[in-house]
C-alpha cells in the first residue's frame, strides 16, 4: 500500500467520525435543552421557577445533570442477565440515532428512496430494547412495564401505516423529499383528521403523558428502566428524547410544510424549527394538562377507535382521488 492510499484510507475513517459527530453531537445538544425546557414549562405551568441555579437561567443545569449521570456508579441487580441488561440501553440509543440518519432538513445522511417508511420501521424496533432491559432486570415492576410499552408500541405502529398511506397517496411515494417538494402544508385541511390521530400516536408512541404507561410511576415505579442507574439511564432518557424531537420534525413535514421549496434557506429553516419547536412545546403543555389514563383505554382508543376512522379515511381518500380527480395513487 502506497502513502497516498494509507492516507485516503485516515481520511474516509476521518469522515465518517466527522459525519457521526456531525449527528450525535447536535441531538444531545437538542435533547439536553429540551430537558431544560420541559423542567421550565412544567414548572412556570405549576407556579414555580423550575432550575434557575446552575449558569444564567438555569441554561447549565442539563449539562451538570448529564455529566452527574454519566460520572454515576452503574449498579446491576444480582439477578438480572448481564449482557442484556448492559445492550440493551446501547440498542435503544443506537436506534434512536439511526432514525436522525433518514431525517429531511438539507441532505440527509443515508439516500433512501423509502425514508419515511424506514423510519417507520426502526422506530418500531426500540420494542426490542425495552422488552429486552425488562426482562434482563428479571424485576416484576420492568417486567411489566416492557410489556406494556411492547402492547402498546405494537398496536399503534398500526395505526402510524394506515395514516400514512392517504398521505403518500397526496404525494406519490415513501421519500421525504416528494413530502419536502410539495410544497406549504397543503395537506392540513384536507388531512386534519389524519393529522389529530398521528399527532396521538406519537404521544403514544414516545411514551409521553397520558400514555407513559411503560414508566407508570404510581403503579410500577419506574417500569422498564426501573432497576437502571448512571449511563445506562442516560442513554435510555437521551434515545426517548431524540424520539419525541424527530417525531414532531416528521409531523411538520408530513402535515405542516417544510416550508423549503418557494423560501430561502434561512427563511425555510427558521419555518421548520419555529414548528417543531411549537409541537414539542404542545407535547409539554399536554404533560402539564392531562392524567394518564388506564392501559385499557390505551388499547381501545387504537383498536376500536383509530383503526376502523383511518381505515375509513383510507377508503374515502382512495375514492376522492380516483373517482374525483380521475387519477390512480401510485407510489414507489
Amino acid at each position: 500500500m502506497t502513502l497516498l492510499d494509507l492516507l485516503f484510507s485516515y481520511l474516509s475513517v476521518v469522515l465518517s467520525l466527522l459525519n457521526i459527530l456531525g449527528i450525535l453531537v447536535p441531538v444531545l445538544l437538542a435533547v439536553a435543552f429540551l430537558t431544560l425546557l420541559e423542567r421550565k414549562v412544567i414548572g412556570y405551568m405549576q407556579l414555580r421557577k423550575g432550575p434557575n441555579l446552575v449558569g444564567p437561567w438555569g441554561v447549565l443545569q442539563p449539562i451538570a445533570d448529564g455529566l452527574k449521570l454519566f460520572i454515576k456508579e452503574s449498579v446491576k441487580p444480582s439477578n438480572a442477565s448481564p449482557l442484556l441488561f448492559i445492550a440493551s440501553p446501547a440498542v435503544f440509543f443506537f436506534l434512536a440515532l439511526v432514525l436522525w440518519s433518514v431525517v429531511p432538513v438539507f441532505s440527509s445522511g443515508i439516500n433512501l428512496s423509502l425514508s419515511l417508511l424506514f423510519l417507520i420501521t426502526f422506530s418500531s424496533l426500540s420494542v426490542y430494547a425495552i422488552l429486552g432491559s425488562g426482562w434482563a432486570s428479571n424485576s416484576k415492576y420492568a417486567l411489566l412495564g416492557a410489556i406494556r410499552g411492547v402492547a402498546q408500541t405494537v398496536s399503534y405502529e398500526v395505526s402510524f401505516g394506515l395514516i400514512l398511506l392517504p398521505m403518500v397517496f397526496f404525494v406519490g411515494g415513501w421519500s421525504f423529499s416528494f413530502f419536502i417538494n410539495s410544497g406549504y402544508p397543503v395537506f392540513f385541511i384536507p388531512a386534519l383528521p389524519l393529522f389529530i390521530m398521528w399527532y396521538i400516536s406519537t404521544l403514544a408512541e414516545t411514551n409521553r403523558a397520558p400514555f407513559d404507561l411503560t414508566e407508570g410511576e404510581s403503579e410500577l415505579v419506574s417500569g422498564y428502566n426501573v432497576e437502571y442507574a448512571g449511563a445506562p439511564f442516560a442513554l435510555f432518557f437521551i434515545g426517548e428524547y431524540a424520539n419525541i424531537i424527530i417525531m414532531n420534525l416528521v409531523s411538520v413535514v408530513l402535515f405542516l410544510g417544510s416550508g423549503f421549496p418557494f423560501s430561502s434557506l434561512v427563511v425555510g429553516s427558521l419555518s421548520l424549527v419555529i414548528k417543531v419547536v411549537f409541537l414539542v412545546f404542545s407535547f409539554l403543555w399536554v404533560r402539564s394538562s392531562f392524567p394518564r389514563i388506564r392501559y385499557d383505554q390505551l388499547m381501545m382508543l387504537m383498536w376500536k377507535g383509530f383503526l376502523p376512522v383511518s381505515i375509513a379515511f383510507l377508503v374515502s381518500y382512495y375514492l376522492l382521488i380516483t373517482l374525483v380527480f380521475g387519477v390512480s395513487p401510485s407510489f414507489y
